[in-house]
C-alpha cells in the first residue's frame, strides 16, 4: 500500500533546495506576463509614495482580461533597476513573484524543475524547501 502511495505523490515529495539569489534573471529577459490584483497595486502604490492610477498607467497593461506588470522593450519589467540588478518594489513584489520558482509549470517533472538551472542559480541550491511549503506556494499561483 505504501508503493502505492508513493506513486502517487509528486516527484518532490522529498522537497527541494532553492535560495533567491537576487540575479534578476526572472525579472528580465524575454516579454512575458506577472499578474497583479488590485491589493497587490496599490501595496505597490504605497510602497513606491505613488498613487494607485499612477501605477496602473504607467506599470500595467491588461492582458487576456488581466492586470499584469509592463515591461521594457527588451523585456525587462519596469520595476527591475539594471545598474542594482535588483527589485526596486521587493518588498511589495505581487504574489506570482515571491512564489518563484514554485510554479505548478516548474514542478510538472524533475526535468521541468532542472531546466530552471541555467538561468536561475538559486534552483537546486541552497536552503530546504518542505513538500508542505512547496505546495503552498505552488497553490498561490496557478503558472
Amino acid at each position: 500500500m505504501s508503493d502505492q502511495n508513493s506513486e502517487q505523490a509528486p516527484w518532490y515529495r522529498d522537497g527541494l533546495q532553492f535560495t533567491c539569489t537576487q540575479c534578476g534573471n526572472c525579472c528580465t529577459g524575454d516579454p512575458g506576463v506577472v499578474w497583479v490584483d488590485d491589493s497587490e497595486i496599490e501595496a505597490i502604490a504605497e510602497l513606491t509614495g505613488k498613487t494607485k492610477g499612477e501605477i496602473l498607467l504607467m506599470h500595467t497593461r491588461l492582458y487576456a482580461g488581466r492586470r499584469s506588470l509592463t515591461e521594457f522593450a527588451n523585456g525587462d519589467c519596469t520595476f527591475f533597476d539594471p545598474e542594482k540588478r535588483g527589485c526596486t518594489i521587493y518588498e511589495a513584489r505581487p504574489t506570482q513573484c515571491r512564489t518563484w520558482p514554485f510554479w505548478n509549470s516548474n514542478l510538472e517533472s524533475k526535468a521541468s524543475w532542472d531546466s530552471l538551472a541555467p538561468g536561475c542559480p538559486g534552483a537546486g541550491k541552497g536552503a530546504f524547501v518542505s513538500f508542505e511549503e512547496i505546495q503552498k506556494r505552488a497553490a498561490q499561483t496557478d503558472l
